[in-house]
This record gives C-alpha cells, structure tokens and sequence, in this order.
C-alpha cells in the first residue's frame, strides 16, 4: 500500500465517521453529513466536512494540536466568539496568580475553584474572578500567555462570560495546563487547573474527547450561554486535551447556534472519536492501520485527530 493510499483511506473513514456522529444526534437536532466521496487534496476535504457539519457557518472554528507529530491543524481558528463558562480555568488561574500559589490560596476559594470548573458554578467563578481583580487580572493573564485575541468585551469589561477568545488562543492555554513551561503560571498551579479540568462531571462531559472511555483520560472545561441583549444566539465551546488509545491532542471548538441543543451535538461530533474496540465499518466506524511509511505502530482511531495525525496537517442552565 502506498503512502497516498494510506492517507485516503484514512480520508475515506473520516468522513462516514463524522457522518455517523452527526445522524446519532437526537431530534430535532439536525447536524449535516458530510459527503462520504469528498474531492482535492486531503485537508481541502477535511475542511469541507467541517464545512458541511457546520452548515457553513462563519461562526465556528477549530483548532487542533497533534503531539504526536507535532503539527496543527486549523479551520476558522482564528474564529472569535465570547467564552462563557470557557473562561473559568483562566480565571481560577487569576486567582492563584492572586494569592502567590496553590498553598496560599484559601481553603474557601480552593473550593470555588473545585466547584467553577467541576460543577461550572457561576457564583463561585464570579467569587474567584472578583478575588483576583477582575478585567486587569484577565488581561494581564492573556497577555503572559501569548493570548493575543483574547481579551475584554468593550461593552461589558467587568463581566467574564462576555470575555472573547479564538481556538487557537485556547489551545495555548491548554498547552501551559497540559504541562507547558510558562511564566504565567508555576507548575503546581497549572497542575492544579488541569486536574480539576479531568474531574468534570458527567453531564458536562460533552464536546471534546466523546464519547468517554476508561482508556481514554479526557481534561476538559465547556461553555454556554445565550447572550439575549446582542445577537440572541448561543455561545456554545469545548476544549479540552484527550491521551490513550492512540490519542494525544488538544483541541478547542468554538460556535454560536440559534440554539444550546445544536452547539452541544455540533461540538460533541467535531470532537468525537470511536472508541478503539471499533464496530465493523459497515457501521460507519472504522479503524485503519497505515502499515507503511512509517506509520506501522500508528493504529489510530478514526475521527479528526486520526487524520491530523497521520496526514500530518500542518444541564441546560447557562454554563
């Protein structure tokens, strides 16, 4: 089999892959299904299957590091859109900044920190962002992590959910949780946020890394919110990291949908991946085994991240 061939057939399980997400979704969501014979070179398809689960909208975008080549991958990802709850391991990092580490922070806000990203409680993230020093913390913050499109709402500066990022700019900061050298956050505190982001509970486990697996470690923190006094729509994202099973990656969704429903299914489907004991491929699931080119060890598991990586392309209540 040669390299191409390899690479098509990964192509090729992508696309029912995807589709086979979109059509589980439950009425009346309706997530489009991407063609299964898509044209052009290979992220050129990858592109139009995004496209077509999107709906072609301009409001969405994603942004996926690959570490096992070390490569990204980036549709819309400069996409800006409001944080909502996304916001909340950046400002649990503010307020750690805050009290000079881990140690130093109080018992009380150790705790609003558990229950902001575990639970996304709203009162303890607006505890914490308050503690820390609100609007001049978040800017400060983004600025020491290389955010440079994330930043205040002009309109609502003192409001956290209404703070505005991009994938990529998420991907960032998931790259100093993950373990990243920083100098905006030490160890310890980066461990801290990033342990919590791996106890989230299960209703909120949606988007990135589904659908869960005990092989499979998912760290993930989502957002949600309609936001009524502008466009009516939904701020729906997810980003999270995901390792076992063949996968190390860490990927950020953003969109804005009419509706919470739609966000949900459309992020769970992008960031979605068949668990390794994968059906047959009649079911629309398929695993592939590039036995050449070097690839022999990389059985991957088909989905977005399987073609990133070996392509090597470069509860309802607001959240």
């Amino acid at each position: 089999m040669t390299r191409l061939t390899g690479r098509r057939l990964i192509l090729l399980a992508l696309i029912p892959a995807l589709a086979s997400v979109a059509a589980a979704c439950s009425a009346p969501v309706h997530i489009p299904e991407p063609s299964p014979s898509p044209t052009g070179a290979i992220s050129a398809q990858l592109d139009q299957a995004l496209k077509t689960i999107s709906g072609g909208s301009d409001k969405f975008g994603v942004y996926l590091e690959d570490l096992k080549t070390g490569t990204t991958y980036s549709y819309q990802g400069d996409y800006a859109s409001q944080s909502a709850s996304m916001a909340k391991p950046m400002i649990v990092a503010m307020a750690l900044r805050k009290a000079g580490g881990v140690a130093q922070l109080s018992a009380e806000n150790q705790d609003n920190a558990r229950k902001a990203i575990t639970h996304s409680d709203n009162d303890a993230a607006q505890a914490l962002w308050d503690y820390a020093g609100g609007g001049p913390a978040y800017t400060a913050l983004a600025a020491d992590l290389g955010m440079t499109s994330t930043h205040l709402d002009q309109g609502k500066p003192t409001q956290w959910s209404w703070t505005w990022t991009t994938p990529a700019d998420q991907v960032k900061l998931l790259d100093v949780l993950a373990g990243g050298k920083s100098s905006a956050l030490t160890a310890d505190e980066a461990k801290f946020i990033y342990d919590l982001m791996g106890q989230v509970e299960d209703d909120q486990t949606w988007g990135v890394g589904q659908p869960k697996s005990a092989t499979v470690s998912v760290h993930l923190k989502n957002g949600w919110v309609q936001f009524k006094s502008s466009d009516g729509l939904w701020a729906v994202n997810s980003i999270g990291t995901v390792t076992g099973d063949g996968r190390d990656y860490r990927l950020a969704i953003m969109t804005r949908d009419s509706d919470f429903d739609t966000g949900r299914e459309l992020t769970s489907t992008v960031g979605g991946s068949s668990p390794s004991k994968a059906p047959p491929p009649s079911s629309g699931l398929a695993l592939v085994s590039a036995a050449d080119s070097g690839l022999a060890d990389r059985i991957q598991i088909v989905g977005l991240v399987g073609l990133a990586g070996l392509d090597r392309l470069g509860r309802r209540r607001a959240g």
